[in-house]
This record gives C-alpha cells, sequence and structure tokens, in this order.
C-alpha cells in the first residue's frame, strides 16, 4: 500500500484517510472499454438533466429558521476542533453547500457520506476514490442503524488531539474535543448523534426541517457534539442539484411540483446503466415509450390512481427513496 494512503475497511465500511491510492472502482478483471462506457453515459446523463429542467419552475427552499441558524452556526464554528460536514451519498456534491470551505477555512474537516446502504458498491468505490485522491478524511456511515459511528467518534478524536497538547503546553487542563455537525436537511445529522450517543437526544425524522436550533450534546468525557439545523444556500442557482434534492427527499416537499420531478427521475432511470428501462417496466407493468417521463406518470396515473398524475408521481419517488429500483447514487465524481 502506497505509505501517503491509508484505507481500511472495517465492518464492510471504507475509512479513507488522505493520500492518494489506486481506483476502488474499477478491479483489475473490469473491462475498461465498459467502465469508459459506463462513466460516459453519466457524462451525458448530466449534460441532459441540465436541459431538462431548463424548462421547470425554479425549484426553491429557504424557511425563516434557516437565516438565523446559519448566523449563529457560524459563530459557533470558530469553537470547533474539527467539523463533521454531513452529505448524502446519492448525492454527494448536491449536497455541498457552496460557501462551507469558506466558513470552515483551515479547520480540520471530517467528511461522512450517510445512507451508505443506499447506493451501490461500485458507486461507494467511486467516491471512495474520488475523495482520496481529494486527500478529503472521508466515512460512510448509515446513521440509522449506526454504522461508521464509532469510526466517526475514533477519527474526530484522533484529528483534534493536538488541542490539549497546546493546552498542557500553557499549563490547562485538558478539554473535551468540540465537533460541530453540519449539512443539508434531512441527510441524517441528529441520526448519527443520536447513535453517537445511543440515546435519543436530538429530534429526528425522515423529512427536511426537524431540527431547528442548534444544540450541544456531549459524548463521554472526551468528544462534545453541536448538533444543527439544516442549512441551504438563500438561492439555489443549480436546478440540476435542486431537482436531486428533491428525489432523495433533502428538500422541503412545497417546494417542487411532484409530476415534474417524479417525470425527470424517470427519464434518468431509464439512463442509468444499472436501472434501464426493464425495471421500471417490471416494477408497474406498462410500458415505457421511450424515454418520455411525464407520459410514463400519466400512464402510471391512469393504471393506479385513477388518472391522478400526483399521486402517480409519489409513488414513483417513494420506490425510488425505499430502493425498489435498487440501491443506486443519482451522481458520480465529476471527471
Amino acid at each position: 500500500m502506497h505509505r501517503a494512503k491509508m484505507a481500511v475497511q472495517l465492518s464492510g465500511q471504507w475509512l479513507i484517510v488522505g493520500g492518494k491510492t489506486p481506483s476502488l472502482y474499477v478491479n483489475e478483471n473490469s473491462s475498461s472499454l465498459y467502465e469508459s462506457r459506463v462513466e460516459n453515459d453519466w457524462v451525458d446523463l448530466d449534460t441532459d438533466l441540465y436541459h431538462w429542467t431548463k424548462s421547470l419552475r425554479p425549484v426553491q427552499w429557504y424557511p425563516g429558521h434557516i437565516a438565523k441558524t446559519e448566523k449563529e452556526l457560524k459563530e459557533q464554528l470558530k469553537l470547533m476542533d474539527v467539523v463533521i460536514e454531513v452529505r448524502d451519498a446519492r448525492i454527494p456534491m448536491s449536497t455541498s453547500h457552496p460557501q462551507m470551505d469558506s466558513w470552515l477555512g483551515n479547520r480540520k474537516r471530517i467528511l461522512v457520506l450517510n445512507r451508505e446502504d443506499m447506493i451501490s458498491t461500485a458507486d461507494r468505490h467511486a467516491w471512495a476514490d474520488y475523495f482520496a485522491r481529494q486527500g478529503t478524511k472521508v466515512v460512510f456511515a448509515n446513521g440509522q442503524f449506526g454504522m461508521g459511528t464509532m469510526k466517526l467518534s475514533r477519527l474526530a478524536k484522533a484529528l483534534a488531539a493536538g488541542v490539549n497538547v497546546k493546552r498542557r503546553a500553557k499549563g490547562l487542563l485538558p478539554r473535551a474535543v468540540r465537533a460541530g455537525i453540519v449539512g443539508y436537511p434531512n441527510v441524517g445529522k441528529s441520526s448519527l448523534v443520536n447513535r453517537l450517543l445511543k440515546r435519543r437526544m436530538c429530534p429526528a425524522a425522515p423529512r427536511p426541517g426537524v431540527t431547528r436550533e442548534l444544540k450541544w450534546v456531549r459524548f463521554g468525557k472526551d468528544l462534545e457534539l453541536l448538533d444543527s439545523p439544516g442549512i441551504i444556500p438563500m438561492r439555489i442557482s443549480d436546478q440540476s442539484a435542486a431537482i436531486k434534492l428533491a428525489m432523495c427527499d433533502d428538500i422541503g416537499e412545497r417546494s417542487y411540483d411532484f409530476a415534474d420531478v417524479a417525470a425527470i427521475l424517470v427519464r434518468m432511470l431509464t439512463k442509468i446503466p444499472s436501472v434501464g428501462i426493464e425495471a421500471l417496466q417490471n416494477r408497474y407493468k406498462i410500458d415505457v415509450e421511450g424515454h418520455c417521463g411525464k407520459i410514463f406518470v400519466h400512464k402510471l396515473a391512469l393504471h393506479l390512481f385513477n388518472g391522478d398524475d400526483n399521486q402517480a408521481a409519489f409513488r414513483v419517488l417513494t420506490d425510488f427513496r425505499k430502493g425498489k429500483f435498487g440501491w443506486i447514487a443519482l451522481e458520480r465524481p465529476p471527471r
């Protein structure tokens, strides 16, 4: 193993710590031609998605409590020894706040890709390789069931160990490491905190906007955690990202039209190599005409919901969120 890279697989989870490593996505026995074609499919899909969203009503969501939270959070970040940024493993780029880097400055950061159980092994490996090459410390986790949380705790303490070295040098007593947990709404921040503490200390529910205020909680003698409400840009300029937030239920339902989002999701699924038209036809027992999502949603509405397109759209979105088409990411790493 390369000296500048350390990768440890514990309980099926990859913990990546710095450096560079050969790709974890392309194995030695895979066809490089096939892998290249798959990656080109994703590039084409990203281009298509940009054009598909241009004609839709813009998706925007900025509840009143977020502005207050953002101001308070930036003040609290000054007290942090390490920041834990949580993203949705299905859409790691779309759940990256554009101002996060400027807020954190030189503070140590751990990136958590939560809901790792909702993506494929190939997706996990592709993102693990990408962030390793970026030199980013990343933990794959499942906050609902606790996978990855103990590794996260150990890494946070290890990264902040220098704090007490400096305090002792100044003749001060050691103190608990302060770690802030930040990220978009509904990416699983509070669930991770509750799993770390092994008790329900923070409100958590599978919908955005449940946590409304910052809350400090103590984890043993060595770690203090700040659970924060989800923060999202006041205006989402990337509508491809906004649509993916809607698909993954990481944004308020009132901000988007179910039928529009479901129609684009259908078009995406027909073009994702591991899903395709067959998965939709097998699931709903109706034909997919070309790649037209609106027609498919309407046919599903006539088939199951007495012509109610909204109910049909909600069914498609719910089935995707429950993994009925397989566990897949909606993003691949930038090339």
